[in-house]
């Protein structure tokens, strides 16, 4: 990325980065809130989602943990679960790399003997996420305020 690593970081910290990177292919609405905080803090929420904002497909636990800084590797490990994903672990790291950023998804997920048909959408929505992730980057994250 070409965002310095201090920027990519503050705005993975955000929920708003979160729900745009994921729609419009996935609405998330949160579930005993109004709205997601501004900033995550390390706690369980729970929100619905929709496929192109239209289509109920469940309930997904997103259980925000940040790890100890190492080596300059900021990370933000999301260990959610839900109805379809009994195991959910999507670790965010993000280092600075010359003058840009090194950002990576770690994904480990089950969901049980459905997992080999899963594995393809989850490959093709993260696929999405990156594709709107670098979009957001080039503009140096200034259009997320207009998200998702």
């Amino acid at each position: 990325m070409k965002s310095p690593a201090d920027q990519v970081w503050e705005q993975v910290r955000k929920p708003a980065l979160f729900l745009h990177v994921a729609g419009p292919l996935v609405a998330f609405t949160p579930v005993g809130m109004s709205a997601f905080p501004e900033e995550w803090t390390e706690r369980e929420y729970r929100g619905t989602m929709k496929l192109f904002g239209l289509l109920p497909i469940g309930w997904q636990a997103i259980k925000v943990r940040f790890l100890p800084e190492q080596n300059r590797v900021r990370a933000l490990i999301d260990e959610g679960y839900g109805p379809m994903l009994r195991k959910w672990s999507h670790r965010i790291e993000v280092a600075p790399e010359g003058a840009g950023t090194r950002y990576s998804d770690i994904l480990q997920f089950d969901a049980g003997a459905l997992t080999p048909l899963v594995a393809p959408v989850i490959r093709f929505f993260f696929a999405h996420r990156q594709r709107r992730l670098r979009a957001l980057d080039a503009r140096g994250f200034a259009d997320l305020s207009e998200a998702p």
